[in-house]
Protein backbone atom coordinates (compact mmCIF):
# COMPACT_ATOMS: atom_id res chain seq x y z
CA UNK A 1 0.00 0.00 0.00
CA UNK A 2 2.09 2.71 -0.99
CA UNK A 3 1.26 5.76 -0.20
CA UNK A 4 0.65 9.15 -2.67
CA UNK A 5 2.71 11.26 -0.24
CA UNK A 6 5.38 9.02 -0.23
CA UNK A 7 5.77 8.83 -3.89
CA UNK A 8 5.14 12.15 -4.67
CA UNK A 9 8.29 13.46 -1.80
CA UNK A 10 9.95 10.61 -3.14
CA UNK A 11 9.94 11.81 -6.69
CA UNK A 12 10.62 15.23 -5.73
CA UNK A 13 13.36 14.12 -3.74
CA UNK A 14 15.38 11.86 -6.62
CA UNK A 15 14.23 14.18 -10.03
CA UNK A 16 16.52 11.83 -12.02
CA UNK A 17 14.54 9.02 -12.05
CA UNK A 18 12.64 8.34 -15.24
CA UNK A 19 11.84 4.83 -15.33
CA UNK A 20 9.58 3.66 -12.16
CA UNK A 21 8.52 0.10 -11.45
CA UNK A 22 5.76 0.01 -9.66
CA UNK A 23 5.00 -3.64 -9.01
CA UNK A 24 6.59 -6.55 -7.10
CA UNK A 25 4.93 -8.86 -3.67
CA UNK A 26 1.17 -7.84 -3.96
CA UNK A 27 -1.52 -6.86 -6.31
CA UNK A 28 -1.17 -2.76 -6.95
CA UNK A 29 -4.59 -2.53 -8.29
CA UNK A 30 -5.76 -3.22 -4.72
CA UNK A 31 -4.03 0.12 -3.61
CA UNK A 32 -6.64 2.61 -3.17
CA UNK A 33 -4.05 5.58 -4.01
CA UNK A 34 -2.67 3.84 -6.93
CA UNK A 35 -4.43 6.33 -9.66
CA UNK A 36 -2.78 9.68 -8.37
CA UNK A 37 0.01 7.92 -8.01
CA UNK A 38 0.16 7.21 -11.95
CA UNK A 39 -1.26 10.75 -13.04
CA UNK A 40 1.56 12.43 -10.65
CA UNK A 41 4.74 10.07 -12.40
CA UNK A 42 3.07 11.03 -15.77
CA UNK A 43 2.84 14.85 -15.08
CA UNK A 44 6.74 14.35 -13.87
CA UNK A 45 7.98 12.37 -17.11
CA UNK A 46 8.50 9.54 -15.60
CA UNK A 47 8.00 6.23 -17.86
CA UNK A 48 5.58 3.86 -15.32
CA UNK A 49 5.75 -0.16 -15.65
CA UNK A 50 3.77 -2.90 -14.04
CA UNK A 51 6.09 -5.69 -15.51
CA UNK A 52 6.72 -7.27 -12.56
CA UNK A 53 3.20 -8.94 -13.05
CA UNK A 54 -0.40 -8.21 -11.49
CA UNK A 55 -3.45 -10.50 -11.45
CA UNK A 56 -5.57 -8.53 -12.98
CA UNK A 57 -8.88 -9.54 -11.48
CA UNK A 58 -10.03 -6.37 -9.39
CA UNK A 59 -9.04 -3.14 -11.60
CA UNK A 60 -11.32 0.32 -11.97
CA UNK A 61 -12.62 1.25 -15.81
CA UNK A 62 -11.07 5.04 -14.69
CA UNK A 63 -7.97 3.17 -13.49
CA UNK A 64 -7.62 1.13 -17.20
CA UNK A 65 -8.40 4.66 -18.53
CA UNK A 66 -5.47 6.08 -16.96
CA UNK A 67 -3.09 2.97 -17.46
CA UNK A 68 -2.88 4.26 -21.53
CA UNK A 69 -3.59 7.92 -21.15
CA UNK A 70 -0.59 8.26 -18.73
CA UNK A 71 1.38 6.31 -20.80
CA UNK A 72 2.00 3.42 -18.57
CA UNK A 73 5.11 1.49 -20.83
CA UNK A 74 4.56 -1.95 -20.00
CA UNK A 75 1.75 -4.58 -18.05
CA UNK A 76 2.52 -8.55 -17.45
CA UNK A 77 -0.32 -10.30 -16.11
CA UNK A 78 -0.05 -13.23 -14.74
CA UNK A 79 -2.58 -15.82 -15.93
CA UNK A 80 -1.70 -19.42 -15.80
CA UNK A 81 -3.91 -21.30 -17.91
CA UNK A 82 -6.60 -20.26 -20.69
CA UNK A 83 -9.88 -21.42 -19.23
CA UNK A 84 -11.55 -20.83 -15.44
CA UNK A 85 -10.99 -24.16 -14.57
CA UNK A 86 -7.30 -24.72 -15.35
CA UNK A 87 -6.59 -21.06 -14.25
CA UNK A 88 -8.33 -20.86 -10.61
CA UNK A 89 -5.88 -23.99 -9.42
CA UNK A 90 -3.05 -21.55 -8.90
CA UNK A 91 -4.59 -18.45 -8.92
CA UNK A 92 -6.87 -19.87 -6.33
CA UNK A 93 -10.03 -18.08 -6.12
CA UNK A 94 -9.27 -15.97 -9.25
CA UNK A 95 -11.54 -15.08 -12.03
CA UNK A 96 -10.34 -16.07 -15.74
CA UNK A 97 -12.67 -14.30 -17.89
CA UNK A 98 -13.16 -11.01 -15.44
CA UNK A 99 -9.30 -11.23 -16.48
CA UNK A 100 -9.53 -11.42 -19.77
CA UNK A 101 -12.27 -8.69 -20.01
CA UNK A 102 -10.43 -6.23 -18.07
CA UNK A 103 -7.62 -6.94 -20.75
CA UNK A 104 -10.16 -6.12 -23.79
CA UNK A 105 -11.41 -2.92 -22.28
CA UNK A 106 -8.12 -2.47 -21.97
CA UNK A 107 -7.31 -2.74 -25.30
CA UNK A 108 -10.88 -1.05 -26.51
CA UNK A 109 -8.99 2.18 -24.21
CA UNK A 110 -5.77 1.44 -26.70
CA UNK A 111 -8.11 1.91 -29.94
CA UNK A 112 -9.67 4.49 -28.36
CA UNK A 113 -6.75 6.87 -27.68
CA UNK A 114 -4.27 5.37 -30.37
CA UNK A 115 -2.45 4.20 -27.83
CA UNK A 116 0.30 1.53 -28.29
CA UNK A 117 0.84 1.17 -24.70
CA UNK A 118 0.82 -0.32 -22.22
CA UNK A 119 2.71 -3.28 -24.38
CA UNK A 120 0.86 -6.31 -22.77
CA UNK A 121 2.55 -9.35 -21.79
CA UNK A 122 0.53 -12.78 -21.02
CA UNK A 123 2.82 -14.55 -18.25
CA UNK A 124 1.70 -18.53 -18.13
CA UNK A 125 4.10 -20.38 -15.46
CA UNK A 126 4.08 -23.74 -17.10
CA UNK A 127 2.38 -26.47 -14.98
CA UNK A 128 1.48 -30.43 -15.44
CA UNK A 129 -2.02 -29.15 -14.94
CA UNK A 130 -2.34 -26.29 -17.48
CA UNK A 131 0.58 -27.61 -20.46
CA UNK A 132 -2.42 -28.89 -22.60
CA UNK A 133 -3.77 -25.42 -22.89
CA UNK A 134 -0.58 -24.06 -24.15
CA UNK A 135 -1.78 -23.95 -27.90
CA UNK A 136 -5.13 -22.33 -26.53
CA UNK A 137 -2.90 -20.02 -24.51
CA UNK A 138 -1.08 -18.90 -27.84
CA UNK A 139 -4.24 -17.98 -30.07
CA UNK A 140 -6.01 -16.53 -27.37
CA UNK A 141 -2.89 -13.98 -27.15
CA UNK A 142 -2.58 -13.30 -30.36
CA UNK A 143 -6.66 -12.47 -30.91
CA UNK A 144 -5.41 -9.94 -27.50
CA UNK A 145 -2.49 -8.03 -28.89
CA UNK A 146 -0.55 -9.70 -25.99
CA UNK A 147 3.15 -11.43 -25.91
CA UNK A 148 2.85 -14.55 -24.23
CA UNK A 149 5.88 -15.09 -21.94
CA UNK A 150 6.24 -18.82 -20.36
CA UNK A 151 8.05 -19.47 -16.83
CA UNK A 152 9.12 -22.24 -14.94
CA UNK A 153 7.38 -23.22 -11.85
CA UNK A 154 9.01 -22.09 -8.48
CA UNK A 155 8.30 -25.74 -6.67
CA UNK A 156 9.05 -28.44 -9.48
CA UNK A 157 7.49 -31.06 -6.40
CA UNK A 158 4.34 -29.09 -7.34
CA UNK A 159 2.26 -30.18 -10.49
CA UNK A 160 5.30 -30.97 -12.99
CA UNK A 161 5.65 -31.39 -16.62
CA UNK A 162 3.88 -34.43 -17.89
CA UNK A 163 4.40 -34.32 -21.72
CA UNK A 164 7.98 -32.52 -21.56
CA UNK A 165 9.76 -32.97 -24.40
CA UNK A 166 6.42 -31.70 -26.50
CA UNK A 167 5.81 -28.65 -23.40
CA UNK A 168 9.94 -27.58 -24.58
CA UNK A 169 9.42 -27.63 -27.95
CA UNK A 170 5.90 -25.19 -27.73
CA UNK A 171 7.08 -23.20 -25.64
CA UNK A 172 11.06 -23.26 -26.34
CA UNK A 173 11.64 -23.14 -22.34
CA UNK A 174 15.54 -24.00 -21.78
CA UNK A 175 14.73 -26.94 -19.25
CA UNK A 176 11.73 -28.92 -18.00
CA UNK A 177 12.70 -27.34 -14.41
CA UNK A 178 14.70 -25.17 -12.32
CA UNK A 179 16.87 -27.94 -10.77
CA UNK A 180 17.38 -29.13 -14.47
CA UNK A 181 18.23 -25.46 -15.73
CA UNK A 182 20.89 -25.16 -12.78
CA UNK A 183 22.34 -28.97 -14.36
CA UNK A 184 22.87 -27.80 -17.80
CA UNK A 185 23.76 -23.96 -17.02
CA UNK A 186 25.68 -24.02 -13.68
CA UNK A 187 23.44 -20.97 -12.93
CA UNK A 188 19.89 -20.19 -11.67
CA UNK A 189 17.41 -20.08 -13.79
CA UNK A 190 16.63 -16.62 -12.27
CA UNK A 191 20.32 -15.29 -11.15
CA UNK A 192 20.39 -12.33 -13.24
CA UNK A 193 17.97 -10.95 -10.56
CA UNK A 194 21.29 -10.79 -8.26
CA UNK A 195 22.60 -7.64 -10.61
CA UNK A 196 19.25 -5.59 -9.52
CA UNK A 197 22.20 -4.68 -6.51
CA UNK A 198 23.98 -2.98 -8.83
CA UNK A 199 21.53 -1.68 -11.84
CA UNK A 200 17.97 -1.52 -10.25
CA UNK A 201 17.09 -0.32 -6.88
CA UNK A 202 14.24 -2.29 -4.98
CA UNK A 203 12.33 -0.03 -3.14
CA UNK A 204 9.28 -1.71 -0.75
CA UNK A 205 5.95 0.15 -0.74
CA UNK A 206 7.07 1.25 2.51
CA UNK A 207 10.53 2.46 1.70
CA UNK A 208 12.40 -0.40 2.92
CA UNK A 209 15.37 -1.26 1.18
CA UNK A 210 14.77 -4.87 -0.66
CA UNK A 211 18.14 -5.34 -2.68
CA UNK A 212 16.21 -7.57 -4.69
CA UNK A 213 12.84 -8.03 -6.32
CA UNK A 214 13.38 -12.01 -4.88
CA UNK A 215 13.63 -10.68 -1.05
CA UNK A 216 10.81 -10.60 0.95
CA UNK A 217 12.27 -11.79 4.50
CA UNK A 218 15.36 -9.98 4.94
CA UNK A 219 16.26 -5.99 5.50
CA UNK A 220 19.42 -5.02 3.47
CA UNK A 221 19.11 -1.28 6.13
CA UNK A 222 17.95 2.23 5.52
CA UNK A 223 15.10 3.23 4.05
CA UNK A 224 14.62 5.39 0.52
CA UNK A 225 11.91 7.69 2.04
CA UNK A 226 13.76 8.46 5.38
CA UNK A 227 17.49 7.91 4.68
CA UNK A 228 17.35 9.32 0.76
CA UNK A 229 17.47 6.73 -2.35
CA UNK A 230 21.39 6.88 -2.74
CA UNK A 231 22.50 6.66 0.93
CA UNK A 232 20.36 3.93 0.96
CA UNK A 233 21.20 2.19 -2.07
CA UNK A 234 24.47 2.54 -1.07
CA UNK A 235 25.38 1.90 2.52
CA UNK A 236 27.30 -0.53 4.41
CA UNK A 237 25.19 -3.69 3.76
CA UNK A 238 24.90 -3.11 0.48
CA UNK A 239 28.23 -2.93 -0.19
CA UNK A 240 28.46 -6.20 1.43
CA UNK A 241 26.20 -7.88 0.00
CA UNK A 242 27.68 -6.80 -3.48
CA UNK A 243 31.39 -8.59 -1.98
CA UNK A 244 29.67 -11.43 -1.49
CA UNK A 245 27.79 -12.09 -4.66
CA UNK A 246 31.38 -11.20 -6.62
CA UNK A 247 32.98 -13.88 -3.75
CA UNK A 248 35.02 -11.40 -2.39
CA UNK A 249 33.82 -11.76 1.12
CA UNK A 250 31.95 -14.86 2.66
CA UNK A 251 28.47 -14.84 3.59
CA UNK A 252 26.94 -12.73 7.11
CA UNK A 253 24.08 -14.18 8.70
CA UNK A 254 22.80 -10.46 8.60
CA UNK A 255 22.71 -10.14 4.89
CA UNK A 256 19.71 -11.71 3.23
CA UNK A 257 21.15 -12.86 0.02
CA UNK A 258 22.88 -15.86 2.72
CA UNK A 259 19.57 -17.76 2.79
CA UNK A 260 18.80 -17.15 -0.79
CA UNK A 261 19.18 -20.11 -3.16
CA UNK A 262 20.45 -18.18 -6.05
CA UNK A 263 23.34 -17.32 -3.84
CA UNK A 264 23.66 -20.63 -1.81
CA UNK A 265 23.94 -22.46 -5.65
CA UNK A 266 26.33 -19.56 -6.81
CA UNK A 267 28.84 -20.17 -3.60
CA UNK A 268 28.54 -24.35 -3.69
CA UNK A 269 30.15 -24.02 -7.30
CA UNK A 270 32.27 -20.75 -6.50
CA UNK A 271 30.73 -19.01 -9.53
CA UNK A 272 30.60 -15.70 -8.66
CA UNK A 273 28.90 -12.35 -10.63
CA UNK A 274 31.04 -10.47 -12.75
CA UNK A 275 29.29 -7.52 -12.85
CA UNK A 276 31.35 -4.94 -15.12
CA UNK A 277 30.31 -7.56 -17.92
CA UNK A 278 26.52 -6.68 -17.28
CA UNK A 279 24.89 -4.99 -20.33
CA UNK A 280 25.87 -2.07 -22.12
CA UNK A 281 28.48 -1.47 -19.63
CA UNK A 282 26.89 0.56 -17.01
CA UNK A 283 28.79 0.19 -14.01
CA UNK A 284 32.25 1.79 -12.77
CA UNK A 285 34.57 0.11 -10.14
CA UNK A 286 36.10 2.30 -7.52
CA UNK A 287 37.26 1.00 -4.11
CA UNK A 288 36.34 -2.47 -5.48
CA UNK A 289 32.38 -2.09 -5.51
CA UNK A 290 30.50 -1.11 -8.71
CA UNK A 291 28.16 1.67 -9.12
CA UNK A 292 26.21 2.90 -11.96
CA UNK A 293 27.80 5.48 -14.56
CA UNK A 294 24.95 7.59 -14.67
CA UNK A 295 25.10 8.07 -10.68
CA UNK A 296 28.46 7.59 -9.82
CA UNK A 297 28.68 11.82 -10.08
CA UNK A 298 26.43 12.30 -7.82
CA UNK A 299 27.57 8.97 -5.02
CA UNK A 300 30.86 10.76 -5.34
CA UNK A 301 29.75 13.97 -4.28
CA UNK A 302 26.89 12.77 -1.52
CA UNK A 303 29.31 10.02 0.00
CA UNK A 304 32.25 10.28 -0.32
Amino acid sequence: MLKFEDFRKFIEANPYLKIIELSNFGEIFLNPELLNIVKLGHEKGIKLRMGNGVNFNHVSDEMLEAIVTCGVEVLSCSIDGASQETYQQYRVRGNFDRVIGHVKKLNRFKELYSSPTPHLIWQFIVFGHNEHEIPLAKQMARELGMELIFKLNWDESYSPMRNTDWVLKETNLPAASREEYFKQKGEDYKQDICHQLWLEPQINWNGKNLGCCRNYWGDFGGNAFRDGLLATWNNAKMRYAREMLTGQKPPRADIPCSTCSIYQKMRSRKKWLVPEKTPDHLLVKRDGAFFLKKIWGRLARQHP
